[in-house]
């Protein structure tokens, strides 16, 4: 069996043949992947083909829209009318024959082929005498259920998306996430939930509010009926603004049975939310990193000044919104109990001072009790970057054991080379290393990859010390007779909740700053996560006579090398 990476390649060079020099690399995506998903829709309908199109032209008189008796008799959520599909169209009339070909799809299949919008591209390939060619050679391509299932059809979208990125210089991690991140994420979402997993007549919602192509969703059921239920009843929800991946997200539920209807875009959950109001019992993602939400700062400073708004707790700065899509997830937590997964890079684990807006959301969270564990994936594990990322679990439900603390996981050893890099990824979470790290989680005590710390921990009290103001050797003196503050001599010292002020300043300050003292009506409670930190080794310094022994050996080489 080809691997989906030999397929993926072997469709991007197929087409290459017949886009060269009529189309620029950057935009092949665009014309590929709409044949893809048709190709894909052609082989999954193929078996009931001719039956559609004889119930078709049997009822097309009878009702207004046959659409109910077809879709009933063929048990499949879509249908094609036409009598063609890319491998009947010929070469004589390529243009109408396609046009009749797409025009017969279900109304479902319609809204998807639209958002791809390709009519411009057909006419600039039929013009040129190529559209004909590209059908032909996606006619080569054997992607029938019974050759490539669901899972492997959504790693050939990601595999060509991954290619379409990097030719127009575009993010790929906006798009897609890799499937070891994934397979990771929902083992720590839903297996630490496996209680209420578990169970008959039950119904569980799971929502992505940047779904890309979906699979996040759909590997996350699939692990739920594997591991847990299979007879759970799951829906899944999404939101996605990349026009090409909502497009592909929407076939392949569509393709797999599965509600298209539930997927919204192409728009932004942030400034757009199209499930506003809505709750869920699992929430997974992985937000764009680092990306700047500028063209929705309006909406976004004007929902904050609402107390029950979702960004109410805070603001993070404008180069980068992740964490207004965890705040977004927040407000959909079901009171009955939530859990969320979300993949970010270290900047929201620290960015801000406090009083920031990124350190009052984190303040919020953590006060409220609801950040359950973090795990520090290896660097090199995304398409598109190669710094560290992390997972944060969240939930409003916790269990009696973790209630108060914050689970912290360093799991970046865990990752290991890849044979051939893929962009920036050169490494990959086997399935052992995954296995360790869910074991890991479950255990929830301290360990050399596992610290446990309560809530408290991460907080902090940034204090002002105020020197006093002197003239000519003399302290000056307000009208209260009190000492004046020199600005220039003010200095801030962060001193963690656990300790008292006055003590700590007695102790670390008025020691060193003779007249110093606190202004405590300028105390700033903040929040922040030091992975670093919590995690350092102290690697002992090499002696010196050993470092030279070495010097000593590389001149020795250096001059058996000269002399030879």
């Amino acid at each position: 069996m080809q691997s989906t990476s030999s397929i993926s390649s072997l469709i991007w060079s197929s087409a290459d043949d017949v886009l060269r020099g009529l189309f620029k690399p950057s935009e092949y995506g665009r014309v590929i992947l709409p044949f893809v998903v048709m190709r894909r829709l052609d082989c999954v309908l193929e078996p009931k083909k001719e039956k559609v199109y004889e119930l078709y032209q049997k009822f097309k008189d009878q009702f207004d829209d046959p659409s109910p008796v077809i879709l009933r008799q063929i048990d499949l959520p879509f249908f094609n009318v036409s009598k063609f599909d890319l491998s009947r169209i010929t070469s004589g009339q390529v243009s109408l024959d396609f046009s009749n070909y797409v025009q017969g799809y279900s109304k479902n299949v319609l809204d998807i082929i639209e958002n791809f919008q390709i009519d411009p591209l057909i006419q600039k390939l039929n013009k040129n005498k190529r559209l004909y060619l590209l059908i032909d050679k996606f006619t080569e391509f054997d992607l029938h259920p019974s050759k490539i299932d669901n899972h492997q059809m959504g790693s050939i979208y990601e595999e060509l998306l991954r290619k379409f990125s990097e030719m127009s210089n575009e993010e790929s991690g906006d798009h897609f996430t890799p499937r070891d991140v994934v397979k990771l994420l929902v083992n720590l979402v839903f297996g630490g939930d496996t209680k209420d997993l578990s169970g008959e007549g039950k119904i569980r919602s799971i929502y992505d509010p940047c779904c890309g192509t979906g699979g996040m969703l759909t590997i996350g059921k699939e692990w739920i009926h594997a591991n847990v239920n299979p007879n759970l009843k799951i829906n899944l929800y999404g939101q996605e603004l990349n026009d090409v991946t909502y497009s592909i997200c929407k076939s392949d539920l569509l393709m797999m049975n599965e509600n298209p209807e539930n997927i919204y875009g192409p728009t932004t959950s942030i400034s757009d939310d199209r499930l506003e109001g809505e709750k869920f019992d699992y929430m997974i993602t992985n937000p764009p990193f680092g990306v700047s939400w500028k063209s929705e700062k309006e909406f976004v400073d004007k929902e904050a000044k609402d107390p029950n708004g979702r960004f109410f707790a805070g603001i993070p700065r404008s180069s980068d919104g992740s964490l207004l899509f965890l705040q977004h997830l927040i407000s959909k937590m079901n009171p009955e109990g939530s859990r969320i997964g979300i993949v970010f890079n270290g900047s929201p684990l620290f960015t801000g001072d406090a009083g920031s807006g990124e350190s009052e959301i984190r303040k919020w969270i953590i006060e409220n009790d609801w950040l359950e564990c973090i795990v520090q994936l290896p660097d090199r594990m995304f398409f598109n970057t190669g710094i560290h990322t992390y997972i944060w679990i969240l939930t409003n439900k916790k269990s009696m054991h973790r209630k108060g603390n914050v689970q912290l996981i360093n799991a970046s050893s865990f990752g290991i080379a890849m044979k051939k890099n893929l962009g920036e990824k050169n490494k990959f979470i086997p399935e052992e290393n995954l296995e360790k790290i869910f074991n890991i989680y479950q255990k929830n005590s301290d360990s050399e990859f596992s610290k446990i710390y309560s809530n408290q921990f991460f907080g902090y009290t940034k204090v002002t010390i105020e020197q006093p103001l002197e003239k000519k050797g003399k302290i000056q003196l307000d009208r209260n007779n009190a000492p004046k503050c020199d600005p220039k001599k003010r200095e801030f010292e962060r001193i963690p909740l656990s300790m008292d002020k006055e003590e700590y300043f007695a102790k670390e300050v008025s020691p060193y700053l003779m007249n110093s003292w606190m202004d405590n009506s300028k105390d700033k409670v903040g929040y922040e996560i030091n992975f670093t930190k919590y995690f350092y080794k102290f690697v002992p310094l090499r002696d010196l006579e050993e470092i030279t022994k070495d010097l000593r050996q590389i001149d020795q080489k250096i001059n058996e090398i000269s002399n030879f």
